[in-house]
């Protein structure tokens, strides 16, 4: 049996809302194995909160930038200790170059822009916030970053007024850039705001193991119904599932009669598509 600490018992409480006793025998009946713990309490029918990917921990600031005529976008969240460093200058000023060489010049990865010059002093970006947090004494990181290019549509963003969230989304259109930039910052406000997040932007892209977790979950809450019902009533949950998740199946924040897909569609032009989204938020 595998140790069972108060931190472990505390994480989960965060995670999932339950009581401290409860977290502790979940985690005992899953031999300490997080994920097995929240299935267990999903399968007690105790309520989940809302799962915190998108977060990241601290203070700090997500950035964003759009290209003339968005057709290119970037995002650069920039994590620190404290909210008075996320406020210097400094800061700023080493953020907005981090963000400008994420669309410039297409990093694969973190590791990757670490190595890119520094356009302000020809050191690399590495470099850079090394020296900054010599100076400013504080930890600081790159938490995570993402660009979108598309020639045959349009990418738009929305950052939050205490710019600790944001989004950043890509779609394929023929509408027009204004038209398109206005709708895309609702897009955008929508992901931020919408409980639960949005997890992709359709169902092939949910990961075939969380599928499969989803429906082991129903089948346990169905399991004394009659045999000949327990697929149907398991196959309607998982639609709703999707429908919760999937960008395009959701319900549009600002009409809850119609799905983001349709709202997309009578706003840019029949086949518009989604071809990527963002969704950052640093900090609680």
């Amino acid at each position: 049996m595998a140790e069972i600490t108060s931190e472990m018992v505390r994480n989960l409480r965060e995670r999932t809302g339950a009581g401290l006793m409860e977290c502790k025998r979940a985690l005992e009946a899953s031999n300490g194995d997080i994920e097995g713990a929240v299935d267990h309490l999903r399968k007690s029918g105790l309520k989940t909160a809302e799962k915190k990917a998108s977060r990241e921990m601290g203070e700090g600031r997500v950035l964003t930038w759009i290209a003339p005529k968005s057709r290119v976008g970037a995002l650069v969240a920039l994590t620190c200790e404290t909210d008075f460093v996320a406020n210097t200058e400094d800061f700023n000023s080493l953020h907005a170059e981090i963000v400008q060489r994420v669309a410039h010049d297409n990093p694969a990865s973190v590791d990757a822009l670490l190595l890119l010059k520094d356009s302000r002093n020809g050191q690399t970006i590495g470099e850079s916030i090394k020296l900054f947090v010599g100076k400013l004494g504080e930890n600081t990181s790159v938490a995570r970053i993402q660009r979108y290019e598309n020639m045959k549509g349009r990418v738009g963003t929305y950052v939050h007024h205490d710019k600790k969230k944001a989004a950043l989304v890509c779609v394929t259109t023929d509408a027009d850039e204004d038209k398109a930039s206005a709708f895309l910052k609702q897009v955008c406000q929508h992901i931020v705001s919408k409980v639960p997040a949005p997890l992709a932007t359709s169902r092939d892209a949910i990961p075939a193991n969380e599928v499969e977790r989803e429906r082991a979950i129903y089948l346990e809450e169905v399991k004394d119904k009659p045999a000949a019902m327990q697929e149907k009533i398991v196959q309607g949950k998982l639609d709703k599932f999707f429908a919760d998740v999937i960008l395009p199946e959701q319900k549009w924040v600002f009409d809850d009669t119609k799905t983001v897909q349709k709202v997309l569609e009578e706003t840019l032009g029949k086949g518009s598509k989604f071809d990527g989204f963002s969704n950052v938020r640093i900090g609680k």
